[in-house]
């Protein structure tokens, strides 16, 4: 259980460093990232990109001017050559740079050159709360829209498993509604009751799945007895599966607006976790996500 990104690379730290290959590279704030992931120790870089635009950039973020460029000026060709090097294994974590996320998922999803499994992929998001005990895991509030009861079968896997590739053994999770009650009219009441079944017949690893469950329940157990509801998650929820993406952005940028949250992201699903981070993310975010991908890998190696 970490209970903070410091707390991550602590961990990451008594392991063996990860190599990342970065895709078009020619980003400041990636590499500004990349600065800050070296200097704590905890992975290493590739850079794949124009050698023309990362070069001054390297010294304007303070980046070892040794680190590993390949040089590619066109885009296209820069993104499927920072796939292959996750691919052969030269590297364990890819990340996005100065690319369009449609192109850069394209390369990862191509059939024959990609890091398809043939799963799907999924966002997984981890909340440094102030004042809680613990991480809080939320997915997905950044790939799949609507996601059917199937999609959200496998978004729940993806997650289940890099939790417990972080040593989250018996991730406690609440599939999110807004009550407990199975409602026809409420569709993701009846997919929570339907992932609920699966649970039971063993189609999840090990852990604690509740639902249908409104956020309230979820996260306090006082909200729980109020309502008179027995729950093993509530008050200790690791992981919070949304019905869709707006719920799912929405809850996670509350919390960064509202309490202060310090957020990290990572996709799985592929062959080796994908760090995709916004634009606007700021390099100690862009870090942590790295962070993050960096532990389960670690884990899952």
């Amino acid at each position: 259980m970490y209970c903070s990104y410091e707390e991550i690379v602590t961990e990451i730290k008594k392991r063996d460093q990860v190599m990342i290959s970065v895709a078009v590279a020619q980003d400041k704030e990636v590499l500004s990232a990349i600065k800050m992931v070296q200097e704590a120790g905890i992975a290493q870089a590739i850079l794949v990109g124009d050698t023309a635009l990362i070069t001054p950039m390297l010294a304007e973020v303070g980046l070892s001017d040794e680190t590993k460029i390949i040089h590619e000026a066109d885009i296209g060709k820069a993104v499927q050559k920072a796939v292959s090097i996750v691919k052969s294994g030269q590297a364990q974590v890819l990340m996005k740079g100065l690319i369009n996320s449609s192109d850069f998922l394209r390369a990862v999803l191509h059939k024959e050159e990609g890091l398809r499994t043939g799963r799907l992929l999924s966002h997984l998001g981890a909340f440094e709360i102030p004042g809680q005990k613990k991480l809080l895991f939320i997915t997905d509030g950044g790939m799949n829209i609507a996601p059917t009861v199937e999609e959200k079968k496998e978004i729940l896997l993806n997650s289940m498993l890099a939790l417990q590739a972080m040593g989250i053994k018996e991730p406690h999770v609440a599939v999110l509604t807004a009550n407990e009650v199975v409602n026809g009219k409420m569709p993701a009441t009846v997919d929570a009751q339907t992932l609920c079944q699966m649970s039971a017949a063993g189609n999840f690893p090990l852990g604690i799945i509740e639902g249908p469950i409104a956020l309230d329940v979820a996260v306090s157990q006082d909200a729980a007895k109020h309502k008179g509801i027995t729950s093993k998650v509530s008050g200790n929820v690791d992981l919070i599966l949304v019905p869709n993406i707006e719920t799912g952005n929405a809850l996670g940028k509350s919390l960064i607006y509202f309490a202060n949250s310090k957020m990290a992201g990572i996709v799985l699903g592929a062959t080796h976790p994908i760090v995709m981070t916004s634009r606007s993310e700021t390099p100690e975010g862009k870090m942590n996500s790295i962070a993050l991908a960096c532990l389960v890998n670690s884990n899952i190696s």
